[in-house]
């Protein structure tokens, strides 16, 4: 599916690109995929939409089969340089998959007035996929940025994009988005 439509009030929201999950192996490279997000973000905030940029600082409480011992180093939460936080983005810290339940986001976003929210990052399967759910099921029109997410399995990342989101989602790319964003300011 391309984009339909660029909402008069939209955000940018790039899940987990951060030095601990960036240093993964992932199916693309993070530091590209952080560059095309940059890229986005630079015109989100051109245009005067809210970037919010989501890391994640731990794991939820609940109890799974996989046990971790695992304790992050220090600069795990730090964001990408590729991004170029800028001063007017937001920064959103989760402790679960979806950077929606137990955050400030929905308020950020409703604050804001926003109807559209544009998804990036890492993991495809996993952050993006369960924050698109959450924006959606919050009443928020989705838009996942396919060449600006990545994963950790081909196999999850192709599934993602090609089965579960568009259920929710309009999936197109971030060509088409930096396109569709210059030709509505020329309106």
């Amino acid at each position: 599916m391309t984009l339909t439509a660029i909402d008069e009030s939209a955000a940018l929201i790039v899940i987990d690109l951060q030095r601990g999950i960036a240093s993964m192996p992932t199916t693309q490279s993070a530091q590209k995929i952080a560059r095309r997000v940059g890229r986005l973000a630079a015109k989100f905030r051109t245009n005067g939409s809210p970037v919010i940029l989501v890391n994640v600082a731990g794991r939820p409480p609940g109890r799974t089969d996989v046990e971790s011992v695992f304790k992050l180093p220090p600069d795990w939460k730090d964001l990408l340089p590729e991004l170029e936080q800028a001063e007017s983005d937001y920064i959103v810290t989760k402790q679960q998959i979806s950077a929606f339940p137990g955050t400030n986001l929905e308020e950020i976003l409703l604050r804001h007035g926003v109807t559209q929210v544009f998804l990036t990052g890492i993991s495809t399967s996993s952050g993006v996929e369960a924050t698109a759910r959450s924006a959606y099921d919050a009443g928020f029109h989705v838009v996942v940025v396919r060449d600006a997410t990545t994963d950790f399995s081909e196999v999850l990342h192709r599934h993602s994009l090609g089965r579960v989101l568009p259920k929710i989602a309009e999936v197109t790319t971030s060509k088409e988005v930096l396109q569709m964003m210059a030709w509505r300011r020329l309106v």
